[in-house]
């Protein structure tokens, strides 16, 4: 291709609300650009990258028997309101209603219309297990988008979805996109972590998180130091040991503490330590269930951990009014697990068992209880791991400590089971003739998000420098002088000879000084430079590597075999 003809607007400074590298450099390499908050146009650079990203999930996932097609985008709500989800996915979901008053909604997520499809065309379990999957633009009202696309209302995703009756099938098939989610990732050239993770609003039993590797990620990546544990923050756990204490435990006292609502204010008021402390949290569960989750002051309540600990579908932060109705108008900074009302369903962290004389909230305004100790003065309904673990925790398997790491998913699949198939009466007959639920997985990855963080990890101070798999083009032919005779000879010969190898070529044929070509080149990140100058009339070129620098003269007809040795050194 001829980079005059290329839609490509380069910019020289940085746009002053691009906060994250990915985002200035595709913002000044011309790949992109942005039409409304978290809305993107894919300029031709990037669309190119997006469609080798494509082709390699598509290979993978097809290698496996995945079978490619496309759903719509706009989505009858009744399908949402048939599984649950219509009211509870929250204020992202993009709503809307036809002239008929009828309500839509654009698609964040697939699970209830492909549940929908199967439910009608599928009634045998002899037609299962299918694993079908599309590549198509969804679409979330994000609250605050940020860092390009990595964070948008509109953007590109592969959705995938299997159909099972059993689970031995389920687990076989998430296997195998497990497998294959890390071989797209490894062959973009990221550099990954799979973690543990919870399912949050698709529901289910399991699922596990890809992060890419980067300290601007909105996710903690939890690991040990000596073994492989790895897990999502809000998943992860540590080794708990419970401890034999002999200490006396004294009789529980009320102590006046005048307006001390937080864990610190209390704790530098009876100049006691915070783990020391109780920390009472509220929640309701499932909108109905009040549920006071304790754990030691230097701890924080663990929400998802709570919502398992009850075994609820979804889980919310009591507010103010909500406490003050079921503690007779007392302030939030003074409830505690000392006589609860009998509807508030009491759930204490691991670590809480080995707590002796503690504080805690007294269930009076302005008064706290000294000298509080779990199984004698209060009982929770049961003990749970419900805290954020912690840096320097132990891990989990017992070798080594957890430390934490910053990343960016990219990559989500969940063993959902019947979660959809009940609720929307997607039944096939088993070898028995009985109807049966089916069970389901579901399986994405982010495709624009995933653009975003391979630039995150690659990228110097010119420029981005992709990775060979899916750079927008192989080579990036450079004339200085295209008016030189010489020089336009012998880029149009390298050209046909490229080409007729089967790589990428774009020619830089433009009339611009050559150092504007170079900083073009270095910003658009191709592998690959070729560069043509004064020995063009003796057939010699320059050729760069452009992740290493690494640059050779080599003549017309040895330009193969040196491009070959020094790609292998890569």
């Amino acid at each position: 291709m001829k980079q005059s003809q290329l839609f490509a607007p380069t910019l020289r400074e940085t746009p002053n609300d691009a906060e994250v590298i990915s985002h200035q450099l595709m913002l000044r390499a011309g790949y992109i650009r942005q039409i409304s908050s978290g809305v993107y146009t894919y300029l031709p650079l990037a669309f190119r990258v997006i469609k080798k990203i494509e082709q390699i999930v598509r290979e993978e996932l097809d290698a496996i028997g995945g079978v490619e097609m496309l759903l719509p985008t706009l989505v009858p709500a009744d399908l949402w309101k048939e599984s649950g989800r219509f009211s509870t996915y929250g204020p992202e979901m993009m709503k809307m209603e036809d002239r008929n008053q009828r309500d839509f909604i654009l698609g964040p997520t697939h699970e209830e219309t492909f549940t929908k499809l199967i439910r009608d065309e599928i009634r045998s379990y002899k037609q299962l297990p299918l694993h079908l999957y599309q590549i198509q633009t969804k679409y979330r009202d994000e609250k605050r988008p940020r860092f390009g696309l990595l964070r948008c209302r509109e953007f590109i995703m592969k959705d995938a979805y299997t159909f099972h009756d059993s689970e031995e099938s389920l687990n076989e098939m998430y296997v195998q996109i497990r497998n294959a989610y890390k071989n797209i990732f490894e062959r973009v050239g990221l550099n990954f972590q799979v973690v543990t993770a919870d399912a949050g609003a698709m529901g289910g039993r399991e699922s596990q998180e890809f992060m890419a590797l980067s300290s601007i990620g909105e996710d903690t990546i939890v690991y040990s130091t000596e073994s492989d544990y790895v897990a999502n923050l809000e998943m992860a756990t540590s080794k708990f040991r419970k401890k034999t204490n002999t200490a006396i435990k004294h009789d529980k006292e009320l102590s006046h503490t005048p307006d001390m609502k937080t864990i610190e204010e209390v704790a530098n008021y009876l100049n006691v330590p915070t783990r020391q402390l109780l920390k009472a949290v509220l929640f309701v569960a499932d909108e109905q269930t009040p549920v006071m989750a304790i754990v030691r002051g230097d701890h924080e309540v663990n929400e998802i951990k709570v919502r398992m600990a009850v075994n609820a579908q979804e889980i919310a932060p009591a507010t103010d009014e909500q406490i003050k109705e079921l503690f007779d108008d007392l302030p939030a900074g003074f409830v505690g697990p000392v006589d609860v009302p009998e509807a508030v369903a009491v759930v204490a962290d691991l670590y809480v068992q080995n707590m002796v004389d503690a504080v805690c909230g007294a269930n009076q305004k302005d008064h706290h209880y000294i000298n509080v100790n779990p199984g004698k003065d209060f009982e929770p309904e049961k003990y749970a791991d419900i805290r954020m673990v912690q840096e320097g925790d132990e891990s989990p398997d017992g070798e080594g400590v957890l430390k934490f790491s910053k990343g960016i998913e990219v990559g989500h699949i969940f063993k959902l089971g019947t979660r959809y198939s009940e609720s929307m009466n997607a039944t096939v007959l088993d070898k028995n003739g009985r109807n049966i639920p089916i069970i389901m997985g579901s399986y994405g990855i982010g495709i624009s998000r995933l653009l975003s963080s391979v630039v995150e990890q690659n990228a110097d101070d010119q420029g981005i420098v992709w990775p060979t798999s899916i750079a927008p083009f192989d080579i990036h032919i450079i004339p200085i002088q295209l008016k030189n005779e010489d020089q336009a000879q012998l880029a149009s010969e390298l050209v046909e000879l490229f080409e007729a190898r089967g790589y990428d070529v774009l020619l830089d044929d433009r009339n611009e000084r050559a150092g504007v070509k170079f900083n073009d080149a270095e910003l658009f990140g191709i592998p690959l430079q070729i560069t043509i100058g004064k020995k063009a009339s003796e057939g010699i070129v320059e050729v760069t590597i452009r992740k290493t620098g690494e640059m050779v003269e080599t003549k017309k007809e040895d330009i193969l075999d040196t491009i070959s040795i020094l790609t292998s050194r890569d």
